[in-house]
């Protein structure tokens, strides 16, 4: 994602609100595909009920960027592409899209946090906005990430 003024000011005063963090402006990224969705998603991670999402591994080898990796820092950013949150990743585990357990699919947060609710959600996401054009597979590797939320933003401003 393109880095902005108010991205880069808010890595600012991140650091130094926790002087610990990196100098280096970590991944600035968004949850979901849509404004709407980020801005969903978004909010189950600052309610402290959404501490796991998955990507699509094809994704990311189709993109070349990084598999996030444990201690991997990111900016989020709500449908508006502000920044809103620092996260930390605490655990990746890539399993086949039939393999995701239900304790993954309850740590997304999303709908009724059941494992049948993330398949049936996370097979038409992947079938609708994969970025690879082998699309959706039922054992296709899929990214299980967990993380903690290190820096919300109390305002929107």
């Amino acid at each position: 994602m393109d880095v902005t003024a108010e991205v880069e000011e808010f890595w600012r005063a991140r650091r130094a609100e926790n002087p610990a963090l990196p100098e280096a402006l970590p991944e600035v990224w968004s949850f979901g595909a849509t404004p709407e969705h980020a801005d969903a998603l978004l909010e189950l991670v600052l309610a402290g009920i959404k501490t796991g999402t998955a990507s699509s591994l094809w994704d990311y080898e189709a993109s070349g960027e990084p598999v996030p990796a444990v201690g991997d820092l990111s900016v989020i950013l709500d449908g508006a592409g502000s920044p809103r949150a620092v996260l930390e990743t605490t655990a990746i585990e890539i399993v086949p899209f039939d393999e995701v357990s239900a304790e993954h699919a309850h740590s997304e947060g999303e709908d009724d946090r059941t494992l049948a609710s993330w398949r049936e959600v996370h097979e038409r996401y992947w079938r609708t906005h994969s970025e690879n054009p082998r699309g959706f597979e039922a054992d296709m590797p899929v990214i299980c990430e967990r993380f903690r939320l290190l820096h919300p933003r109390a305002d929107r401003g």
